[in-house]
């Protein structure tokens, strides 16, 4: 069996914590609670003949106030960078995150997570924008922890990049 470390990044309150929650327990709480430091957990899925276990380190928010530890994301296959439709500060700490992260491990396989569609009404984050990332060649996923729209996709579909 191969193990894959991936790592949930975002801001706080993105719903990093819920996608995990939703994929491995198929549990969603309306309920916010901050991350303190790491939550690891484990996702096995397939690709083709392999199975393969995602070692998911889910991040405290990453806010003005915080940094990316080295130590949290050495070792680190490729991430799920994540940001909430409905607040448009939570794409450009993304972007600024997607910087960082490449700075610190390199070109690693990356999909972008643009959480709460089933809030779509509320977005702040428009096509446009999205479209702008798409031709820097981002990946972009519509997620919902709450509904579970995109989430086992967004997990598959990053264990068939780190494959490749």
């Amino acid at each position: 069996m191969l193990l894959k470390k991936v790592c949930m990044i975002g801001s706080f309150a993105v719903g990093k914590t819920s996608l995990v929650r939703k994929s491995v327990q198929g549990i969603f709480s309306e309920t916010y609670k901050t991350t303190v430091g790491v939550k690891v957990d484990n996702k096995v899925v397939r690709v083709g003949e392999k199975e393969v276990t995602l070692v998911l380190w889910d991040l405290y928010g990453e806010d003005k106030f915080q940094t990316l530890l080295r130590a949290h994301l050495s070792g680190t296959f490729g991430y799920l960078l994540v940001a909430d439709g409905t607040r448009l500060a939570t794409l450009h700490e993304a972007e600024a995150l997607e910087a960082k992260m490449r700075q610190e491990i390199g070109n690693k396989p990356f999909l972008f997570l643009l959480n709460k569609c089933d809030l779509r009404l509320e977005w702040e984050i428009d096509d446009a924008q999205q479209a702008d990332l798409a031709a820097r060649g981002w990946e972009i996923l519509h997620t919902s922890a709450k509904t579970g729209e995109g989430v086992e996709a967004a997990f598959q579909r990053l264990a068939e990049q780190m494959l490749v």
